[in-house]
């Protein structure tokens, strides 16, 4: 009878210490530095009001090199009825975009997926077969169309802005449009942060979806990569 017991509260309780250790776990939602200042209005001019300063220089042109930084993804799952939150991330990200004219003209974005870790192996070893690593080891976003970054005028500003582009996990594509805040860290150096929701149904994947754990239909992708101009 007592090792009955013992077993039942192993299950009860297993889940719950499991939860609970996941708490401190879970990484924190990747942020920018500078977050960028809510868009306001500009005041009209007044007759007599002092002419206004001249706008800053533009973005310097080139080409931007992804030099480092952090992407993965967040997922909420339900493990025999206790809600967890997971994220995973990797340092292995690459890429490349153009500037000009202050505009960003183009962009594409690389996540070496194999190399994206949780704090247990077995589910990264069950992410990997999931989202069809083997197969196809990047994630990958491309922009589709210029976005302004006039807000990126001298060093130590920021800009939020939305950049609509295709994003391709297990090698199916879809176009997304993604918040995200460009910051200009360096005369020659900027860091772009920003998070894409996800259906994991859009790019073939299926939520796992087993007798003591179910990982939602959705979850959120996050990124934070530093790029060097030159």
């Amino acid at each position: 009878m007592g090792v009955v017991v013992l077993a039942l509260l192993a299950l009860f309780v297993g889940p719950r210490l499991y939860a609970a250790s996941q708490e401190g776990s879970t990484a924190a939602p990747l942020a920018p530095a500078n977050p960028a200042p809510a868009a306001t209005e500009a005041p009209s001019a007044s007759p007599g009001d002092a002419a206004a300063p001249a706008p800053a220089a533009a973005l310097a042109d080139g080409t931007w090199t992804v030099t480092g930084g952090t992407a993965g993804y967040r997922v909420d799952e339900v493990l025999n009825g206790q809600d967890v939150t997971v994220t995973g991330r990797t340092d292995q990200v690459s890429g490349s975009f153009t500037t000009a004219g202050g505009t960003l003209t183009a962009g594409d974005v690389a996540v070496d997926l194999a190399s994206v870790a949780t704090d247990i192996a077995a589910r990264d070893d069950q992410f990997r077969r999931i989202v069809g690593v083997e197969e196809n080891p990047q994630a990958t976003f491309v922009l589709t169309a210029p976005v302004a970054l006039g807000g990126l005028a001298e060093v130590g500003s920021s800009v939020a802005v939305t950049l609509p582009g295709t994003l391709t996990i297990n090698g199916q594509p879809r176009d997304v449009q993604v918040a995200a805040t460009a910051e200009l860290t360096a005369a020659d150096s900027t860091t772009v942060t920003g998070s894409i929701p996800v259906t994991w149904a859009d790019h073939g994947v299926d939520a796992p979806d087993l007798a003591i754990v179910k990982v939602e239909d959705t979850g959120t992708l996050e990124f934070q990569v530093v790029a060097a101009r030159g």
